[in-house]
């Protein structure tokens, strides 16, 4: 698999206040640049929480959700970028 990134890498918000949508990309690539797992949550557009996921340190992880679905992570150390997968 192959990601067409669709801009610049980022530290993601810390709560649902600092969530981006990532410019409605359809997938993220989210990057644990810490040694602590991290907890990443992906909300919808009124806040409320979808879903979770952990992410250990200096692992990676393509996340696939709607455009208007928010992401955010328990630290800064989480850094994200909208993508679209390529096979």
């Amino acid at each position: 698999m192959s990601l067409k990134l669709l801009g610049a890498q980022a530290a993601c918000g810390t709560n649902v206040a600092g969530a981006s949508t990532f410019s409605g990309a359809p997938n993220v690539r989210l990057f644990n640049s810490g040694t602590t797992i991290r907890l990443i949550t992906v909300a919808n557009s009124a806040d409320a929480t979808l879903a979770t996921v952990s992410l250990a340190g200096g692992e990676d992880i393509v996340l696939k959700k709607s455009p208007s679905d928010q992401v955010f992570a328990a630290h800064a150390e989480i850094l994200g970028v909208g993508c679209i997968t390529e096979n």
